[in-house]
């Protein structure tokens, strides 16, 4: 199935859970990232992301600004090229929600080719997530990714480019089954060669397996900083 079956695809989907009694959710998605080349190929990032909500409830009533803080996390992977276009990451991840505290492991992954005019990039992933009084929760995801450039082959310093994730989670826990999608289309900027900043939506949606779906719109706002 190519790119633009599986967007059709998703259309049908969202338009035809949303005339039904869906839940959707409305907020922002800042996330700062820090990476740092270490020795002998090796690779950390540092991410900081903050999840905050403006609106929620179902799509048939009238929902009233709410602004709510929901939770962050603080991630760290650490990762080794294997090859010249492969990558293998290891990482964990620490969410702070109210009083609750969540604890992910991760496995990642990924490898690229940049083709004529564009980089397109493929990351296999599983996570395991740990809550106190709660079930662990067991994740097998796969993300296709494209760069864009708006000019020329590559994105040099002062350019901006377009780049757009596709996601499928696969979501294990308590022997129930969930699938996820997500579809995040971003324009991008390059500052300089170590930073970028990008702004777009983060879309999700879940739960239509067996029942109306719930949306999820993230206004998400990425920097990137390499040290």
């Amino acid at each position: 199935m190519n790119t633009n079956k599986v967007l059709l695809l998703l259309a049908l989907v969202i338009s035809a859970s949303t005339y039904g009694q869906s839940e959707y959710q409305f907020g922002i998605l800042p996330a700062v990232n820090l990476n740092k080349g270490l020795n002998h190929g090796y690779k950390i990032n540092f991410k900081v992301e903050s999840r905050q909500g403006f609106k929620e409830g179902l799509f048939k009533e009238d929902n009233p600004f709410d602004y709510q803080y929901i939770l962050t996390d603080l991630t760290t992977l650490v990762a080794k090229k294997v090859a010249y276009n492969k990558t293998l990451a290891l990482g964990y991840l620490f969410r702070i929600r109210g009083e609750q505290i969540v604890h992910r492991s991760i496995q990642q992954y990924i490898w690229t080719n940049n083709l004529a005019r564009f980089r397109l990039s493929q990351r296999i992933a599983a996570d395991q997530t740990f809550t106190a009084n709660s079930a662990p929760q067991f994740r097998l995801r796969y993300r296709l990714a494209s760069q864009i450039p708006f000019n020329g082959e590559t994105v040099d310093p002062k350019e901006f480019y377009l780049k757009i994730n596709h996601e499928y989670l696969n979501q294990f826990e308590s022997g129930e089954y969930d699938l996820e999608i997500r579809l995040v289309p971003f324009v991008g900027y390059s500052m300089t060669d170590t930073e970028k900043l990008e702004f777009g939506l983060d879309y999700r949606i879940n739960s239509f397996i067996d029942g109306p779906a719930s949306h999820r719109f993230w206004i998400a706002l990425n920097y990137y900083l390499s040290l």
